[in-house]
């Protein structure tokens, strides 16, 4: 089984964070490489222009390819298509497995914050109301993605032959992990 400890994180160079929408991936990741010293990549930053248009493949790819080959990162996702290259080039992937209503209670209080204080996110982007009630919102697209992504996480763990995964089951656990990081 790829089941991680704490010394995998610890010694890791290379992490991928993972989870459904509105886990707490970015927050993960940011803690993680405060704690050990390494260089934090948030992908929506490199995936989403001004206006919310999503960047094209091409860009995404020279974007987040030549992170995925480097010495040291923490990234905070994956998209699918590079699922295959992350797998082979990080240490370690903490996976945030928490049940659907605590993601999706964090990515309403979220949203809800943004639209209220016209947050800055991916590269000058603002959530509205409007987007948040639309067919493709980030609120869709947590029930349209979450079974899918809990069950690649828990196939990553199940896997000896991949990184080694460790599987947080509740936001205290990863507040237990972060602690012993300190």
């Amino acid at each position: 089984m790829s089941a991680g400890t704490i010394d995998d994180v610890r010694r890791a160079r290379r992490i991928l964070c993972f989870g459904v929408t509105g886990s707490g991936k970015s927050t993960m990741a940011v803690a993680l490489g405060e704690r050990l010293g390494l260089p934090v990549t948030l992908v929506d930053d490199l995936c989403w222009s001004p206006g919310w248009v999503q960047r094209s493949r091409d860009e995404i790819d020279a974007s987040v390819l030549p992170i995925l080959a480097g010495d040291a990162f923490v990234l905070d996702t994956v998209y699918g298509f590079h699922n295959e290259h992350a797998l082979t080039s990080v240490d370690v992937i903490v996976g945030l497995d928490y049940a659907r209503a605590v993601s999706l209670a964090r990515l309403v209080r979220r949203t809800a914050r943004r639209i209220r204080t016209r947050e800055l996110v991916c590269n000058g982007n603002v959530e509205t109301l409007r987007l948040a009630l639309a067919t493709d919102s980030v609120i869709v697209w947590h029930f349209r993605s979450w079974r899918s992504k809990r069950e690649r996480m828990r196939r990553w763990h199940a896997d000896a032959s991949l990184p080694p995964v460790v599987l947080l089951s509740r936001p205290a656990d990863a507040d237990r992990l972060l602690a012993e990081l300190e």
